[in-house]
């Protein structure tokens, strides 16, 4: 059977009954096609042990993946093999028995506390061509430092996600399809609430709650690209939107927000994963060590 049409079926399954989001099925059809491009089959019956190894391998090898894609695509594989062989299509889980590169251990990179603020000094204060533009996108970055959401789900953040009177922000259908409640700092809910007074102006209807400036419609993956370049050319920082989440994290932390209530915040499904930017703020292992019980008692 052709893969391509075997692989639509894997997704709508995917879809409909494991109930998986829209971003894992894109991953699911850019990973599996990719594996049948780089390997010039077409059916399923071409799938053998040596083309799936030599797919990782030349992966690692002339296109220099690292151990995060080499993983992201063995996780796909190995689901899309498993529903194979359990729908009679493949005999084999040829990518079962692959062995995995240890993760590399980096520490996520951030902006400092100054750099966070300038990044919000010239979102205010770029010269836009309209009023509009000043208040949505220090709104915008506003979101991303306080509060920590993905790309994604900020510009699938509704109008009614936002409540500027209980100071919430609900993310639906977060990572793994979890939904979650982020509490709002004052900070951030004066920066919402002249953007919203400033949508309101301009008649902007449409549920999204960042919109378009020039339309009537949600802000798109294609304009925060744009505005983010242009920010980044404007203050001479460089930084991306998942950049902007391990500076939110690192400065909670900083802050002296306690792990277990930051990582509810970021959406986090094990606790292990937030615990890695404990190591990325020196200030808060700096806090940590001054409360050993001989500093108050050794006297030189």
């Amino acid at each position: 059977m052709n893969i391509e049409l075997l692989l639509e079926d894997f997704c709508h399954y995917s879809t409909y009954i494991r109930g998986v989001s829209k971003n894992t099925i894109r991953r699911y059809r850019q990973n599996i096609s990719h594996y049948a491009r780089a390997s010039k089959i077409t059916l399923v019956s071409d799938i053998t042990e040596k083309n799936v190894q030599t797919f990782f391998l030349e992966g690692r090898m002339l296109k220099n993946w690292k151990a995060t894609t080499y993983r992201t695509y063995y996780m796909t594989l190995l689901v899309f093999f498993r529903w194979c062989i359990k729908n009679g299509h493949l005999e084999k889980n040829y990518a079962k028995d692959l062995e995995l590169p240890i993760i590399e251990k980096s520490l996520p990179t951030k902006l400092k506390k100054q750099e966070a603020l300038r990044l919000l000094e010239f979102a205010y204060n770029y010269p836009y061509t309209h009023k509009y533009l000043k208040y949505r996108n220090h709104a915008l970055f506003s979101m991303f430092l306080f509060a920590g959401l993905r790309k994604s789900e900020l510009l699938n953040l509704k109008l009614n996600d936002v409540d500027l009177e209980n100071l919430t922000i609900f993310v639906r259908l977060g990572k793994g399809n979890k939904d979650r409640i982020i509490p709002m700092s004052c900070t951030l809910a004066q920066s919402l609430n002249r953007y919203l007074l400033e949508r309101k102006k301009l008649y902007k209807t449409c549920p999204e709650f960042f919109t378009s400036s020039n339309r009537n419609s949600g802000f798109t993956s294609s304009g925060l690209k744009l505005l983010v370049n242009q920010l980044k050319k404007a203050s001479g920082l460089q930084f991306t939107i998942h950049k902007l989440r391990h500076t939110f994290a690192t400065l909670m932390l900083e802050g002296g927000c306690d792990i277990y209530s930051l990582s509810k915040m970021m959406g986090h499904s094990d606790i292990k994963t937030t615990t890695i930017y404990l190591s990325a703020t020196t200030e808060h292992l700096r806090s940590q060590i001054a409360i050993h019980p001989l500093n108050d008692n050794v006297h030189l």
